[in-house]
């Protein structure tokens, strides 16, 4: 974390959530993306407040604090695919390598669906986080954004027939942090300025997307009333996970002749991770909610159109 100045702003602005707003988020529309709090926490450590950007908290994590490194142990850590991607490249392997070495398969809690989570040393997962040294952490310019965030959460709202989301945030006091204590004051807005987390985010919001339509369709039944078919769950970790396997998928398939993808595109995808990442989200949303993220070329359509009418002249 960027050092800032010490002197204390002034007291935080914050959102208190009303009992009948809390109930009407968790009925239709709230999805914890990034939650920041270490599994097997004895004490639920959230702190029951929506914060917007303008708001302030105190917070600062140094060499100095007498918890130094303690939350680097027995970390809950769900890797986005923008983690995946960073951490790969700082580590100078390819994602399936991270994977098979740094991860352990999980089920996103609020979805159902499929993740990868990073794996905690000590045969209960308890032990040190693989990137921790006595120094503090060893990948930290790219490390995952949960640990980015940390004190705070990620939700994102999207009321019932809005296009419009809301991303707001929750601050987490764990017992054993004593970075609440610093002096240090700052806006949400500069937190996360200051841990560049925007930038970050950009290349995971497809994901976020999939996440909270899914978490939605789970709390309300969904369009079709069921979770996506095994298949299904198989391509979106692919997709989300496995840049590499994506490719192979893309160009090694009809996919490209099924799908109207920009021909200037085509070299891009081939050497662009992150712009592969936005296709399989793109390429997800239309196969899991049927988005129109992504058109079919005109001759499958057509294709398509007269199968349908074969098939309704042989009835």
């Amino acid at each position: 974390m960027s050092d800032q100045s010490d002197d204390q702003a002034p007291p935080s602005r914050l959102n208190p959530i009303d009992p009948d707003e809390q109930k009407y988020l968790d009925c239709e529309t709230e999805v914890e993306l990034i939650d920041a709090v270490r599994a097997g926490s004895p004490d639920n450590p959230v702190q029951p407040v929506k914060m917007m950007l303008s708001d302030s908290f105190n917070f600062r994590c140094h060499r100095g604090v007498s918890c130094w490194n303690e939350c680097c142990h027995g970390a809950d850590i769900t890797l986005t695919p923008n983690c995946i991607l960073q951490l790969s490249k700082h580590l100078d392997v390819r994602p399936a390598e991270f994977l098979v070495k740094y991860t352990v398969p999980a089920e996103q809690e609020k979805t159902g669906l499929p993740v990868a989570k990073l794996k905690m040393g000590g045969g209960d997962g308890r032990g040190p986080c693989p990137f921790m040294t006595a120094e503090g952490c060893s990948v930290y310019e790219d490390r995952p954004a949960t640990c980015r965030y940390y004190p705070l959460g990620l939700a994102s709202v999207k009321p019932k027939g809005s296009d419009v989301k809301e991303d707001f945030f929750f601050l987490v006091e764990e017992p054993h942090c004593c970075g609440h204590k610093e002096s240090q004051s700052q806006t949400v807005a500069e937190f996360r300025t200051a841990q560049e987390l925007e930038e970050f985010e950009e290349v995971n919001r497809g994901w976020m997307d999939i996440l909270m339509k899914m978490a939605s369709w789970m709390s309300l039944g969904g369009p079709w009333g069921q979770k996506p078919s095994q298949p299904v769950m198989q391509m979106f970790f692919m997709a989300s996970t496995d840049v590499d396997a994506f490719r192979r998928f893309v160009f090694g398939t009809k996919f490209l002749d099924t799908y109207d993808i920009d021909v200037e595109a085509h070299e891009a995808l081939k050497t662009d991770d992150a712009l592969l990442l936005r296709l399989g989200f793109d390429w997800m949303k239309n196969v899991m909610f049927r988005e129109p993220t992504l058109a079919m070329q005109e001759h499958v359509v057509q294709a398509a159109v007269a199968k349908a009418r074969n098939d309704l002249g042989a009835m």
